[in-house]
C-alpha cells in the first residue's frame, strides 16, 4: 500500500517536507511537489532563458530534486532547496542566457515572449526599454543577475534567495542593491509632472 494512501491526510494537505518524506516510499507522491512548484519556477525560467530552455531546465531541476530527495533535510523550505537546484542548473545555461540578452539588446525582440498579449501600455514600455534592459542585465555578473532576477521574476524574498543560493541575507541585500544601481544607470529615469 502506498504511503500517500496510508497517511491520515491527502498529499494536498501535507507540507512540502512531509510530501518529500512520503515520496521516499511512494515516488509518485513527488508529483504533488511538481504540481505546487513547477508553474512558478517555469514562469521564472522562461523569463531567464526563454521558452525553449525553460521546459528543459524545469525538467532537469525536478529530475535532480527527485534523485536527491533523500538528501533534503528540511532545514530550509523545500521551495528554497528547489530554487537552489534551479539556480545551479541555470548557471550551466549562463552562456545561453547572456546570448539571449545580447540578442534582445541588438534586435529589440524579446526571445522570452511567446506571443500572449499583455497589457498594451506594459508592452509599449517593455518594447521601449527592453533592449537597454537586456543589455544592462547581460552586463551584470552571473550571481548579481541571478539574485536580482530571483527577486524580480521569481518573486522570492531576500531570505528565500539567501537560502536558495546558500548566501548570507546581507550579501543578497548588497547584491540586489548593486544590481539595481547598475540598472538605474543604464535605464532612463521616468519624469513625473507633479
Amino acid at each position: 500500500m502506498a504511503l500517500a494512501r496510508a497517511v491520515s491526510h491527502p498529499l494536498e494537505e501535507l507540507d512540502d517536507a512531509r510530501v518529500v518524506a512520503a515520496s521516499l516510499d511512494d515516488p509518485e507522491a513527488f508529483g504533488e511537489l511538481f504540481r505546487r512548484h513547477a508553474p512558478r519556477l517555469h514562469a521564472y525560467l522562461r523569463r531567464r532563458l526563454g521558452p525553449s530552455l525553460a521546459d528543459d531546465v524545469v525538467a532537469e531541476t525536478f529530475s535532480i530534486a527527485f534523485r536527491q530527495r533523500a538528501r533534503f533535510d528540511g532545514r530550509a523550505e523545500f521551495g528554497a532547496w528547489l530554487w537552489g537546484i534551479a539556480s545551479n542548473t541555470v548557471a550551466k545555461h549562463h552562456r545561453s542566457e547572456t546570448r539571449m540578452y545580447r540578442a534582445f539588446a541588438r534586435t529589440g525582440v524579446d526571445p522570452a515572449e511567446d506571443g500572449v498579449a499583455d497589457l498594451a501600455s506594459g508592452r509599449a514600455t517593455a518594447a521601449a526599454l527592453g533592449p537597454r534592459l537586456a543589455k544592462a542585465l547581460a552586463s551584470l555578473g552571473a550571481v548579481d543577475r541571478n539574485v536580482l532576477l530571483l527577486l524580480a521574476w521569481g518573486e522570492l524574498s531576500q531570505a528565500e534567495i539567501a537560502a536558495a543560493l546558500d548566501l548570507p541575507v546581507g550579501t543578497v541585500k548588497s547584491k540586489i542593491h548593486r544590481a539595481r544601481t547598475r540598472l538605474r544607470k543604464a535605464l532612463p529615469q521616468e519624469k513625473h509632472d507633479g
